[in-house]
């Protein structure tokens, strides 16, 4: 199994659907982390702040289950090498491969902007999600901070909130998704995808340790926080043999549901994750490729409502049956988590808090 220094892609190339330059990757960082000691190297990463007019996206896709979302960052460090967010770049002038792991954006008015939004006498009260695009617990926001602040209003006008990530950096809002969860306002959903370090090393190469996030469940859940486990992507002949134990322990941590999705390789991820796969897994590329043709009817991506979410096939008729028979097994499942939004005060305007 090889590697590529710490980041998930590896190759820089232009999106071929809107022809740009070839850029070249940044060097194997890991390796000289490995070499010497003290401090790591600086990584060669960069923040563009940028200035956005409206802060949330509003989506009609009728397999997703929140129509009201806000990604407080474009790009993601994590550097997972099946990031369906990856296509994003191209509207940059950038690269889907290191460029959005490297070149990442930050969205500072987030909070000044949610909070015009919500004082907007049209908006409708339905769960924010954030995570779906882009983690927003991403390394940056230790200190970006726009997600805590983000939080920070939507707790302020008991606004009912989703979040998904992959980090135990979650953690440090703690105090805030408590507040919100006594008032069933938020729901957090944390995404572990193998237990295998060296596996994760190289499929989310800046993502935290597995059992980091397997704590941050039990962390969450001690807290009353309530919290789901996603073990999304799972990619066949990789880390699909894993998903019993998956299940068994988000279980064992207090992670109330799980779910799952076949990977997905939308636009430029297809190209990477082959890529990925030559450097990394040379022995079974061919059959991975394979199975995820027969999952997604003979292509390596279906875009199709309902079906790019679950698969088809042989392949993702197995893998579902699975899936029901571990939540069962360890007692996963119930009712669907529904939050409140009769709670809902509309923010003061700077005006009022004079007085």
């Amino acid at each position: 199994m090889g590697r590529n220094g710490g980041r998930g892609a590896t190759r820089n190339e232009a999106s071929t659907r809107f022809q740009l330059p070839m850029r070249e990757a940044d060097g194997d960082w890991l390796d000289a982390l490995e070499s010497i000691d003290g401090q790591p190297p600086k990584l060669r990463t960069t923040v563009t702040v940028e200035h956005p007019r409206t802060i949330i996206t509003r989506n009609a896709s009728p397999d997703i289950a929140f129509d009201q979302s806000i990604n407080p960052y474009r790009g993601c460090e994590h550097g997972c090498i099946y990031c369906f967010a990856r296509p994003t770049h191209s509207y940059h002038d950038l690269s889907p491969g290191i460029d959005f792991e490297t070149k990442l954006f930050a969205k500072p008015d987030a909070p000044m902007l949610l909070r015009a939004e919500l004082m907007k006498p049209g908006h409708r009260v339905t769960p924010i999600a954030m995570g779906t695009n882009t983690d927003p617990y991403q390394p940056i926001e230790k200190d970006w901070r726009i997600t805590r602040q983000i939080i920070e209003i939507l707790s302020e006008t008991r606004h009912p909130l989703y979040i998904t990530t992959k980090s135990d950096r979650v953690l440090r809002d703690i105090d805030l998704l408590a507040d919100m969860a006594r008032d069933n306002l938020v729901g957090v959903m944390l995404s572990v995808t193998s237990l295998d370090p060296r596996v994760a090393r190289t499929l989310e190469p800046r993502a935290p340790h597995p059992e980091r996030r397997i704590a941050a469940i039990a962390r969450l859940n001690e807290a009353g926080i309530p919290v789901y486990a996603s073990i999304s992507p799972v990619v066949p002949a990789i880390t699909d043999h894993e998903m019993e134990a998956l299940i068994e322990r988000v279980a064992q941590a207090g992670a109330r549901d799980a779910f799952f999705i076949p990977v997905r390789l939308p636009h430029e991820v297809a190209p990477l994750f082959r890529a990925w796969l030559e450097t990394h897994y040379p022995d079974r590329a061919g059959k991975v490729m394979s199975i995820i043709r027969d999952l997604r009817g003979g292509r390596d991506n279906d875009p199709n409502f309902g079906n790019r979410m679950r698969g088809q096939g042989i392949w993702a008729k197995l893998l579902r049956t699975r899936f029901d028979k571990a939540r069962q097994r360890f007692g996963l499942g119930g009712p669907r988590m529904v939050l409140r939004t009769d709670l809902f005060r509309p923010p003061e305007g700077d005006q009022l808090r004079l007085f």
